[in-house]
């Protein structure tokens, strides 16, 4: 049970003494907060044990506790260490309701990868790493319930991995990261999370797409530029590509349209994972 404040010893200003004691007495509450909440997901298992089935990942859930985190977030501290308290916490009390590991595609800079890896994760939950996005998406498939971590961009080499995840079976896009952008993110490096979660848990509000197209040229990057975010590799034809589209939900129709009018064809398309819109703040 968390202690209340203590009086000041006088009714003069606070000694040091006195700053320091209150300071002791808010350590011990957010440590008995934290053994409170490990209490409550012992009840969650067995609830879920009876009530539930699939992965313990509920990323339209923790979309959603990050941007309240962000809204009531004021003081001196740092906005990138509540956020990444706050990421530990999550992912930690994940793994001790079903362990899991996280893959992650080191080919964009050990490092950075490294950086996203354990600000969102933190340290408890094991790093696998991994040179080429096709071994993650390998990985986390042979999995139970592992995570994915791959470069939101292309990579020299990569290929389209994400064509692996157009099987009804196979894993899909779950979250994107960082949660929260802003300039002089700590761990800045846009990153996809991919692994296997129940569709009630998904947060949907924008959609991933894999799209086969030809005709891909200038005139189709300049047309899908301003609707939607695009991650692009060559494909087999001369002049065709591999699309990773992400675009707000219900927004693929417009995507689909203006490819057809600057000259291109879609050969294929396929929805491989679907995450939270976009959250960005300034650094004020």
């Amino acid at each position: 049970m968390p202690k209340p404040p203590s009086k000041p010893s006088s009714k003069t200003s606070p000694t040091l003494a006195d700053l320091r004691v209150e300071i002791d007495r808010i350590d011990e509450n957010m440590h008995e907060l934290l053994i409170e909440r490990g209490e409550i997901i012992d009840r969650l298992i067995s609830v879920k044990k009876s009530q539930e089935t699939g992965s313990a990942f509920r990323p339209a859930r923790e979309a959603d506790m990050m941007r309240r985190l962000v809204k009531r977030h004021h003081g001196n501290l740092p906005l990138e260490t509540a956020e990444s308290i706050w990421r530990v916490i999550i992912s930690t009390f994940t793994y001790v309701q079903a362990p899991f590991s996280v893959h992650a595609d080191l080919s964009a800079g050990d490092a950075l990868m490294r950086d996203s890896a354990r600000f969102h994760f933190g340290f408890t939950v094991p790093f696998v790493a991994h040179m080429g996005a096709s071994s993650v998406v390998e990985a986390v498939s042979e999995s139970r319930g592992d995570l994915g971590l791959i470069p939101a961009f292309a990579t020299a080499g990569s290929g389209p991995w994400w064509a692996a995840l157009e099987f009804d079976s196979a894993p899909k896009i779950i979250a994107r990261l960082p949660f929260v952008e802003r300039t002089n993110h700590p761990a800045a490096m846009p990153v996809f999370v991919i692994s296997r979660v129940a569709a009630d848990a998904m947060v949907t509000e924008t959609e991933v797409w894999s799209l086969r197209v030809s005709g891909w040229n200038a005139a189709a990057v300049n047309a899908v530029a301003p609707v939607a975010d695009v991650v692009a590799v060559p494909d087999r034809a001369f002049d065709g590509a591999a699309l990773l589209i992400s675009v707000g939900r219900g927004g693929i129709d417009t995507v689909a349209g203006a490819l057809v009018k600057a000259g291109a064809s879609i050969r294929s398309k396929a929805l491989v994972g679907s995450h939270a819109t976009r959250y960005t703040v300034s650094d004020k």
